[in-house]
């Protein structure tokens, strides 16, 4: 099959936005985009330089003393135009996301989430509040929380727009001004919020959001001695990276979300139909290009079969094609490098594990599309149940202990998403507590989550915890005020 729908929009931005403007590289660099659903080239996007990346540090430090001075409700007025203009452009949004790394427009709903958040902390700047004591005598102490300065976020590809608002939002208000690097797998969308950041009148330097390569504009960002906050969103390699990069420079606040190889735990009382369309979901959503997606799944041996049938028959019904379609409902992978990755994944997957679903070969003749993939048996200290695929494979394993799938669930160097189905509440508590991970879905699995509970990884995948009730945290300073009182 070939794919030959062609996108409705014909012209969109590819340049950096800096200080209120939009500009080309410094240096006239540029990459190019390839459609993930042909392979063919369609965009040319502005590659950010040293001088570009350094640039726009400037223009948010220039920025940072009129924006923090503004009262919070004057700084949410802004977040909440821009929260109007994604909405009114959601289906822009989507289709540029479809283009780029072909997320299906049907699966679309960063925009929605990315207002409510917009409009959540921009009633939130009045919350930024400190303490104070009378516990030492002959003293009234208090404390200050104030902003940084300047912020940088480094954003990932799979759910690009949520990630930029995820993180801009809470700094801004917090009254920090922000850089944000773009994905160069995804930066068409962010290219898109720039535009509607212009619209909404932020002042200029406020927000910038540039394009391009870590190693390049990523890499100044990390060691800028005028950033002191970093948030992260990505792999495993980078976010050690950026953590050593801090080190070496000033010691900059670093939040990081990093990869996962979430388990899921099917217990005989499970819901079995419910677990299955819900574990299901979870590996194939994005192509299963997604952190928490639940790439090891447990089930008791009692229930095995069952489990496997229902499972291997509602994976392999979905309809993949053109992602700007609104009745695909799984596209391809992301590029070329991520197609690879996925496929040797595989091959290493058919040499030790048994694949029940998968051999087929693509129907589509161009594009990075992966079909579906399951193996049965497979050794707890392979490769593929070891790594992050970040592709729609799953291993399903299974178990007769409690004991012994908890301590193979936690047998990983990851601990983002882990997930449990029974019904025996005491039994779901006990597990929970005992798994080593971030978050844990009881009778639900990735990608549920909630706004207002803090989301981050243990071990491996990560450093804090963002959401909406601590995200604010993260760019707020503490200073503590000591005030002597004379005596009479």
């Amino acid at each position: 099959m070939t794919i030959t729908q062609q996108p409705k929009i014909t012209s969109f931005e590819t340049r950096l936005f800096i200080n209120g403007e939009f500009k080309d590289a410094s240096d006239g660099g540029k990459f190019d985009l390839h459609s993930p659903a042909t392979g063919e080239k369609f965009a040319e996007v502005a590659e950010a330089s040293a001088d570009d990346a350094n640039a726009a540090v400037a223009a948010a430090k220039a920025a940072f003393p009129a924006w923090s001075a503004l009262a919070p409700a004057r700084r949410g007025s802004y977040l909440k135009k821009l929260a109007d203009l994604i909405m009114e452009s959601h289906a822009e949004l989507a289709e540029l996301e479809a283009m780029s790394m072909g997320r299906p427009v049907s699966h679309y709903v960063e925009s929605y989430a990315s207002a409510q958040a917009l409009n959540h902390y921009a009633e939130s700047g009045c919350q930024v509040l400190g303490t104070s004591s009378l516990n030492s005598p002959g003293f009234v102490n208090m404390t200050l929380r104030q902003p940084y300065g300047v912020v940088g976020a480094i954003i990932p590809w799979n759910v690009p727009v949520y990630f930029l608002i995820s993180k801009a939002a809470p700094a801004l208000i917090a009254g920090n001004t922000v850089v944000v690097k773009s994905s160069e797998k995804a930066p068409l969308t962010s290219a898109k919020v720039a535009t509607l950041i212009q619209k909404a009148g932020f002042p200029p330097g406020v927000w910038n959001i540039i394009s391009g390569h870590g190693q390049i504009s990523g890499n100044v960002l990390s060691h800028h001695m005028d950033i002191r906050v970093i948030s992260f969103t990505g792999s495993g390699r980078t976010g050690r990276l950026i953590q050593e990069a801090s080190a070496k420079s000033n010691l900059k606040n670093v939040i990081l979300e990093l990869g996962g190889k979430s388990p899921a735990i099917i217990f005989p009382d499970a819901n079995l139909e419910k677990a299955v369309q819900e574990t299901r979901h979870s590996i194939q959503f994005n192509s299963g290009q997604v952190c928490v997606a639940n790439s090891r799944i447990y089930v008791h041996e009692s229930i095995a079969p069952q489990f496997i049938e229902q499972f291997r028959k509602s994976f392999s019904q979905i309809k993949s094609g053109d992602p700007l379609l609104p009745e695909t409902n799984h596209g391809p992978q992301a590029d070329a490098i991520q197609y690879k990755q996925v496929q040797s994944y595989i091959e290493e997957g058919k040499k030790v594990g048994k694949m029940v679903l998968g051999s087929e070969p693509s129907e589509h003749t161009k594009g990075y599309f992966i079909q579906p993939t399951v193996f049965v048996e497979t050794p707890e200290d392979s490769k593929i149940m070891k790594e992050e695929i970040f592709g729609p494979v799953v291993n399903i394993n299974t178990f007769t202990d409690e004991d012994d799938v908890i301590a193979r669930a936690n047998d990983t160097e990851y601990g983002l998403y882990a997930s449990v189905y029974t019904r025996d509440i005491s039994r779901a508590l006990r597990v929970a507590k005992r798994l080593e991970s971030g978050n844990v879905g009881v009778n639900c699995t990735s990608p549920t989550a909630a706004p207002d509970m803090p989301f981050g990884g243990y071990k491996a995948s990560g450093t804090g915890r963002e959401g909406w009730t601590v995200s604010i945290e993260n760019y707020l300073e503490v200073k503590t005020v000591f005030i002597k009182i004379d005596d009479q």
